[in-house]
């Protein structure tokens, strides 16, 4: 996993929106286990506390659950991640609308422009 951060936002919520996106692209595939905490943390020279709170706001989402003696798991309810995953989709596109926009392009301007990007993807 990349675990390069910037100054923007907390890491803490780095670190919540890369693990997401592990899962809800099916690297961290539903039922895997987790590392540790503290694995983790050093993997990506962060504090412990830091990874942790990460781990908890994953839990709220749904995306992760604890079990007490063998640790985290991804989540088996493909619903949620795929709930999860249209979230960010949407958030994607909404960040990429906003600058589109900034642009000076419209709507139909950005539409054709992503149909003319997807043509030249396929040859």
């Amino acid at each position: 996993m990349d675990w390069s951060f910037n100054n923007d936002m907390p890491i803490y919520t780095q670190l919540v929106d890369k693990i997401k996106l592990s899962i809800v692209s099916g690297q961290l595939p539903p039922g895997e286990k987790l590392s540790t905490v503290r694995d983790l943390a050093a993997e990506a020279k962060v504090n412990p506390n830091t990874m942790q709170r990460a781990f908890q706001e994953l839990e709220r989402a749904g995306l992760v659950f604890s079990q007490r003696s063998s640790g985290r798991y991804v989540t088996e309810d493909v619903e949620i991640i795929m709930e999860a995953k249209k979230a960010m989709a949407r958030q994607y596109v909404q960040s990429f609308m906003k600058s589109m926009e900034q642009l000076g392009y419209t709507g139909e301007e950005i539409l054709r422009l992503l149909e003319e990007g997807e043509k030249e993807e396929k040859q």
